[in-house]
């Protein structure tokens, strides 16, 4: 087991941003900045019920999920044409080189923007090209999920996936989102097994705000292979061992959590808790543009909420090499730049 030392609190925060990390819970739409999101209105024609800015984001007073998917959508509506949805990407892969992510693997939401109109082509290839571009000119690993709206019946999501196989090489996997509560992950095991069939990898949300029944669903129904969010956990001891035995990695969102009010204060998550209880868990920034933080922001806050250490550092890192979708050769790759970093670090305290 490769070994941690301590390192001086004061340079905690560096070694957070510097270590190689991976992003595995990150919605494209939700990295869509209120500037950007004015510059692509003005380009397409569309109007904002907002004067400007500032008061956009005064708006992001949310009280539970369904509060942020309200704006959310809305801001999702300038999006309209490829280049738009390129910005869009190429606007957090800057950040997320910033923060030293080493592999990301981005959510959409093709129903979102299908509905109103926009052609599947111009989603696929604006955001694949990102990817492309991400690989070569910052030196990130990136792949694309395609996630069904759970507010929408299944047929929708089945329509949805035939639609995008024309560019099955774009995408990865398939995942799960949206309005949770009343929306079980059983509800869409047909549309899972077929994107099984088609060798694609799988996972949801379950237990945000949902019971950890979501959460035992979206393992057996659907069979994915990585939960998104899963702070429900802790209130089920048969689950929390389930968990940890199969290292089953959960996708946690700590801004998220607390900016939707799953959690009163930041010091009162249970991040710490689920790491201690040995389950994979990952620290991931959800929607970053609403909720207040990329990446790095969400380790920092945390960390200091929290007060863990280079321990707790070192693991969620690793987990989130390991819970990745990347290949063998990379994740070894990437270990090995982490271990010289941790090394780095503590030879210099």
């Amino acid at each position: 087991m490769f070994k941690v030392h301590a390192v001086a609190p004061d340079r905690l925060n560096a070694l957070l941003k510097a270590m190689p990390k991976a992003e595995l819970h990150i919605h494209i739409e939700g990295s869509l900045e209120p500037e950007l999101i004015f510059a692509l209105a003005q380009r397409n024609g569309v109007h904002l019920p907002y004067a400007d800015v500032a008061a956009m984001r005064a708006a992001y007073a949310f009280t539970d999920l369904q509060s942020f998917l309200d704006l959310y959508y809305a801001g999702a509506s300038v999006l309209m044409h490829e280049q738009d949805f390129y910005d869009m990407a190429w606007s957090y892969f800057q950040k997320a080189a910033a923060d030293h992510v080493v592999r990301a693997e981005l959510f959409f939401d093709p129903q979102t923007h299908t509905a109103r109109g926009v052609p599947m082509a111009a989603v696929m290839e604006g955001l694949s090209r990102a990817c492309r571009d991400a690989q070569t000119r910052l030196n990130i690993s990136a792949d694309l999920i395609l996630c069904f709206l759970r507010h929408l019946p299944e047929a929708d999501a089945l329509a949805t996936l035939e639609a995008a196989l024309p560019w099955r090489a774009h995408f990865i996997g398939v995942g799960l989102d949206s309005s949770e509560v009343g929306n079980p992950p059983e509800n869409f095991s047909r549309v899972f097994a077929k994107a099984r069939a088609l060798g694609l990898h799988v996972v949801a949300h379950a237990g945000e705000e949902g019971p950890p029944a979501y959460i035992w669903s979206a393992l057996k129904d659907l069979q994915v292979e990585r939960i998104d969010h899963g702070v429900q956990a802790i209130h089920d001891a048969e689950l929390m061992a389930y968990l940890a035995q199969h290292q089953t990695p959960l996708t946690v969102c700590p801004l998220s959590n607390l900016k939707l009010c799953v959690f009163d204060k930041l010091s009162d998550h249970t991040l710490g808790q689920m790491l201690d209880a040995g389950l994979c868990v990952t620290i991931n920034s959800d929607d970053p543009a609403y909720f207040g933080g990329y990446l790095n922001d969400n380790y920092v806050q945390t960390f200091a909420a929290l007060h863990l250490g280079a321990q707790s550092a070192y693991k969620f890192a690793a987990n989130s090499i390991e819970a990745s979708f990347a290949t063998l050769e990379q994740k070894h790759h990437w270990m090995h730049e982490l271990k010289q970093c941790f090394q780095g670090f503590s030879e210099q305290d």
